[in-house]
């Protein structure tokens, strides 16, 4: 049972990879540890909810889902979407825990697509995914600027009652002037960006909760469950009167608002324990925003009870619908409207808070796509500072956000429909690598679970002699230690499940270093030659060596 020399070379020794399960993960996937690992799974998760923030989703979107569809569009059709959305983390949750990179889904294309197709597979999903994420910063951090530009109105009087109005180009001032905030946000550590996400995560359904609590206490006219529920509205003032295409449509509010989770994948090289925290900060952040935007859009159609009124660009919120619901609730309950001023300013500081972890999620997907050269000048993208910061591509992020959203002054129209198509791209680079995941890596993908994810992923098929048909020697010399390191568990403990396409194992497994000496059990070895799989630690005495 000789393994050839020439089918497995060592690789480098990479003394720090050893002391460390993460880097020596890393290292396995191709590259070296350059940023600096301070998140937690908490904060992996914070930052994905962060940047999720329904509230700032359901809130900007509004508009949207009231004129096409009403109520039943964003009420019910929210379980619609959470129902595909809820796929697709877990899809893509399984592929992290493979994959641990920066590069996210354009490394995961590669790996999955095969041989032939790797090259532009990767680079299709990566240019979907990086310049669907700069428009979303566009888009978030422009519609901050526009609810500022709502609350100065409302402010002093409404649209009817004389209130400043400011123009595009205030609008398009205010933006980058919070796009150069965030940017220097982001130039500090990583363990401040931790913060920030951790601050985000709380303001976001802390902000839910209190929303949810006030809105029906202040509300002297609130709409009927019958209405909420099933009231679908054909009147958009566009002249569509297909039912279907309304729908489709309004569904686009509940698409936009629950997205931008790979943001824990690209993550992940900054995370502790990666493969199972990048896993499960996709999972929970997509779970959590879905349970918290369906109550906060059931709480807001509560105030709905005039649609083409708050839809009109007359109002006094100049058309917003939100704001209008907000401040006409406090000011019929109050004589002011001061109340749904305040719940306008919690809503801009989850958006704010959005669009900084949004321009992190940016910056390691811009450095792992210029460390792979598939960025013009990527030598100066591909750069991090003292501090283990991508700094150079902090600022790219924020340049090009700040081009894309110049369009705004020539067409608002342009404009949104730009970011209609981003956002689009945004789930075509989700699907690619899930695509690829059932079809050309269907039997080639190995999963392993250590409770919940451990490790999953194909691994580098290798040739072993096999010269009985069951048995056991003892493994660690020079390309022993090449096999394990292809294809073995670095570390961990707990209950392992092996599936291998019908086949399913458990095991206990012990903490072990790649390379350490150990009994292997060879299942099923004739006498020819075979391609391992895969090399699992079953016990403190025997390995399992997965053959084709």
């Amino acid at each position: 049972m000789a393994v050839p020399r020439r089918s497995l070379e060592l690789p480098a020794a990479d003394p720090a990879a050893e002391a460390d399960p993460d880097r020596t993960r890393l290292h396995q996937l191709g590259y070296k540890q350059e940023l600096k690992r301070g998140l937690s799974v908490l904060s992996n998760f914070a930052l994905s909810f962060s940047i999720i923030s329904v509230m700032m989703g359901v809130t900007i979107t509004y508009n949207t889902g009231l004129r096409y569809g009403g109520p039943v569009s964003m009420t019910l059709g929210w379980f619609v979407v959470t129902l595909f959305n809820g796929c697709v983390a877990l899809s893509m949750a399984e592929i992290c825990s493979a994959y641990p990179t920066s590069g996210g889904l354009y490394y995961w294309s590669a790996k999955l697509a095969g041989k032939d197709w790797a090259p532009l597979a990767s680079w299709v999903t990566g240019w979907f995914n990086i310049v669907g994420q700069w428009a979303a910063t566009t888009s978030i951090d422009f519609s901050l600027a526009q609810l500022v530009q709502a609350m100065v109105l409302l402010g002093t009087g409404g649209l009817n009652g004389g209130g400043y109005m400011a123009s595009k180009y205030v609008v398009l001032a205010t933006y980058g002037a919070i796009l150069v905030i965030h940017g220097l946000i982001n130039s500090l550590p990583i363990q401040y960006m931790a913060w920030f996400g951790q601050l985000g995560a709380f303001w976001n359904a802390a902000g839910i909760i209190v929303l949810v609590i006030l809105i029906p206490a202040v509300a002297k006219e609130r709409a009927s469950a019958g209405f909420i529920f099933t009231h679908f509205n054909v009147d958009d003032s566009m002249g569509i009167h297909d039912k279907a295409y309304i729908l489709a449509v309004g569904l686009l509010m509940s698409q936009y608002s629950v997205i931008g989770y790979d943001a824990s994948a690209h993550m992940t090289e900054e995370t502790k324990n990666a493969d199972w925290s990048g896993p499960m900060g996709i999972i929970t952040s997509v779970a959590l925003s879905s349970v918290f935007g369906w109550i906060y859009v059931v709480a807001l159609t509560s105030l709905v009870t005039d649609i083409p009124y708050l839809l009109d660009p007359s109002n006094d919120a100049g058309g917003y619908a939100v704001a209008q619901a907000l401040y006409d609730a406090f000011h019929r309950r109050y004589g002011t409207g001061a109340g749904g001023l305040v719940c306008l300013g919690i809503i801009a500081i989850a958006t704010f808070l959005c669009g900084c972890a949004c321009i992190t999620s940016n910056s390691r997907m811009g450095y792992a796509f210029s460390r792979d050269r598939a960025m013009p000048f990527s030598h100066v993208w591909y750069r991090v500072n003292k501090q283990e910061v991508p700094l150079n591509v902090v600022w790219l992020s924020v340049a090009v956000a700040f081009v894309m959203a110049l369009t705004s002054l020539g067409s608002q129209v342009a404009f949104q429909a730009m970011l209609s198509i981003a956002t689009v791209g945004q789930y075509v680079a989700y699907a690619l690598p899930i695509v690829f995941r059932v079809t050309t890596a269907r039997k080639s993908f190995v999963q392993l679970f250590k409770k919940k994810i451990l490790r999953a992923g194909p691994l580098p098929p290798r040739e072993i002699w096999c010269p009985r048909r069951l048995g056991r020697r003892r493994m660690g010399g020079a390309g022993d230690r090449a096999l394990l390191s292809a294809g073995g568990v670095p570390g961990g403990g707990g209950q392992l499940q092996l599936h291998a396409g019908p086949r399913r194992r458990r095991a206990g497994a012990q903490r072990w270093r790649v390379g350490s000496p150990r009994p292997v059990l060879v299942p099923r070895a004739h006498h020819q030659r075979r391609r391992v799989m895969c090399v699992i630690l079953l016990g403190p005495n025997k390995l399992l060596v997965v053959l084709d």
